[in-house]
């Protein structure tokens, strides 16, 4: 028997490929487990920015020392993203899934327990691992969850959960410290985990490698270029956003060549493989490298507007937090309104038309947010906010059933890798970007804020010239 055909907890042999995705009700218990898989890893991720302060106090360190506990779980994730598709498209999606929410659940309880800060540290570099088994094959599933025809609605509700995910983290960690200790954050998450991973092994569908894939082994050496590469890389824009006056520029430097030579020994050693691990194949189709450059260039418009507007309305325009925190959901709140309705468009409209729409709204909303008087009414602040929320719903789900479905179905784990590496990359550039504007611009209150979202408006409509570059049919879904 190859290995290919063990399941993750069993041995019991492979079961074939969904035809056409799950029948009812299966389908609907697998899609719970991604949802769920999905708001446990991204809000996750987001949380411990709310518990830095606290966990400083406690152990009396110093600030700059606690970033590690939130570095160490993107560094841990983006640079296993792409390693654990390419083991996804050869192992099955479902295994890489289950592992990785186990390993996700046993190192939360290492958070939760951690006596010190360097304990803390690594239990979430290894929250991080298991996350990245999580992220780089969810949408691959989801994939051989739903039939082709409604495809559409499950990319939708998978792009849903990221976005709200994302921007819920920070209130639920604020609520929840508000109420205990920071180590409250870590204590559902191993019941949670437990319980996506027993219910996915019932529910979530089962993958046969293809030929292509088994065909060409992982290599060790390309994981640990791929790792080098992005966590040198990483390293070196973390350096460059925490750049001040005076500060000598050559640790940056260093790691981002480091990055840039790791990285063009890399991918020169990726070009004769059929199936890379940096998936270079899909970067040469077209209307794929487009999604992922409208998808790089959005996650950055986002996270530069999402981290410049809590500094807008509560540092410049003295609202306090509660009040703030509500405005500001008004984004979430008309992303997740709109989120269903754009679903059922997918499909019908072509992709790209519909991503240049949304980024067009995207830009108007960040604009007018830019632009807000100074003594702007509750109200003429919500709208701006949906504003946003609707547009980035337009972009996100037709751009993420494009960059899914235009990969070969055997490739299916590799694009979805990419997916999560794009918003780790956009929420990176968007993250220095927007510390850059603090730099440049800080001779006013306020300041640095509006241009940063005018900025970001910038990127948007980049990234809906990307978006409309290009040429989607309609009514198709790769095979």
């Amino acid at each position: 028997m190859r290995q290919s055909e063990i399941s993750p907890f069993s041995q019991k042999p492979q079961e074939p490929v969904p035809v056409d995705g799950l029948p009812l009700p299966q389908r609907h218990v697998a899609m719970a487990v991604i949802l769920l898989g999905l708001v446990l890893c991204v809000m996750d991720s987001t949380m411990m920015n709310m518990a830095l302060p606290q966990v400083a106090r406690q152990w009396q360190v110093a600030p700059a020392q606690t970033l590690w506990v939130v570095n160490a779980n993107q560094i841990a994730s983006l640079v296993l993203l792409l390693p654990l598709a390419a083991l996804g498209d050869r192992m099955g999606y479902r295994r890489v899934y289950l592992w990785g929410m186990v390993v996700f659940g046993l190192a939360s309880v290492g958070a939760l327990l951690a006596p010190s800060l360097p304990w803390l540290i690594a239990a979430r570099a290894l929250q991080g691992l298991g996350a990245a088994g999580v992220l780089s094959v969810n949408a691959s599933l989801v994939r051989l969850i739903y039939p082709r025809a409604l495809l559409g609605k499950g990319i939708a509700l998978n792009s849903l959960m990221v976005a709200l995910s994302f921007v819920a983290g920070p209130a639920v960690a604020a609520a929840v410290i508000s109420l205990g200790d920071w180590r409250w954050l870590f204590a559902l998450h191993l019941p949670l985990a437990l319980a996506v991973s027993w219910l996915g092994l019932k529910a979530l569908p089962r993958s046969e490698p293809s030929e292509q894939a088994l065909s060409q082994p992982l290599s060790w050496l390309d994981g640990g270029l791929n790792i080098a590469m992005f966590a040198s890389l990483f390293l070196g824009v973390d350096r460059v956003s925490h750049w001040q006056p005076g500060d000598s520029p050559w640790p940056a430097v260093l790691w981002l060549a480091t990055g840039v030579g790791v990285g063009a020994w890399y991918v020169q050693r990726q070009r004769a493989l059929s199936a890379p691990m940096f998936p270079l194949d899909l970067l040469r189709i077209p209307v794929f490298a487009l999604s992922m450059c409208a998808s790089i260039s959005a996650f950055c418009a986002q996270t530069m507007a999402f981290l410049a507007l809590p500094f807008l309305l509560i540092e410049v325009r003295g609202l306090p937090t509660g009040e703030a925190g509500l405005l500001i959901s008004a984004w979430p709140l008309a992303l997740a309104l709109s989120a269903p309705w754009v679903g059922r468009m997918i499909g019908r409209w072509p992709a790209g038309r519909l991503g240049g729409v949304g980024m067009g709204m995207f830009a108007l909303g960040l604009w007018a947010l830019a632009l807000l008087p100074q003594n702007a009414a509750h109200w003429d602040v919500v709208w701006r906010m949906a504003l946003c929320g609707m547009g980035f719903a337009f972009f996100q789900s037709p751009n993420n059933f494009t960059i899914l479905t235009s990969a070969p179905l055997h490739r299916s784990g590799a694009a979805s890798g990419m997916l999560g590496s794009a918003r780790h990359v956009g929420q990176g550039l968007g993250a220095v970007l927007l510390a850059m504007a603090f730099l440049l611009w800080n001779r006013e209150p306020g300041q640095a804020e509006q241009y940063a979202l005018a900025l970001s408006g910038c990127f948007a409509v980049l990234a809906g010239c990307f978006s409309m570059l290009r040429k989607t049919p309609v009514k198709t879904v790769a095979q």
